[in-house]
């Protein structure tokens, strides 16, 4: 149970970070760009640190494949919260077809 659930909350909270990095610095326009790219890369890094593990522990239970669609969906669920919750940009009908059509794909990938 563990080998299959440790990749997962590894790759939710690189998830946290990187959706942080990439998209954080947009309510912050008016600082300069030199230096949103450099916290970036320093939040990036914590990403890194749980990213490289998730992936690590995973194999082996998981085939390269399946992580990557966990780490499409997990992307997408953290993104949507973090869209809504902190940039304040709903999730509207379309993007959640778009999202939904994603997680179809996954479920294939997961297939035996």
């Amino acid at each position: 149970m563990w080998n299959a659930l440790l990749p997962v909350l590894l790759l939710i909270g690189s998830n946290v970070f990187m959706t942080f990095a990439w998209y954080g610095h947009l309510k912050y326009t008016d600082r300069p760009l030199w230096l949103v790219i450099l916290a970036s890369w320093g939040i990036a890094f914590f990403e890194y640190c749980l990213q490289v593990p998730a992936n690590r522990y995973g194999y082996g239970t998981y085939n390269p494949a399946q992580l990557k669609a966990m780490q499409e969906i997990i992307t997408l669920c953290v993104f949507a919260a973090f869209s809504v919750a902190y940039l304040g940009a709903p999730i509207r009908w379309n993007h959640w077809v778009g999202f939904a059509l994603i997680v179809a794909a996954a479920f294939f990938i997961f297939q035996e």
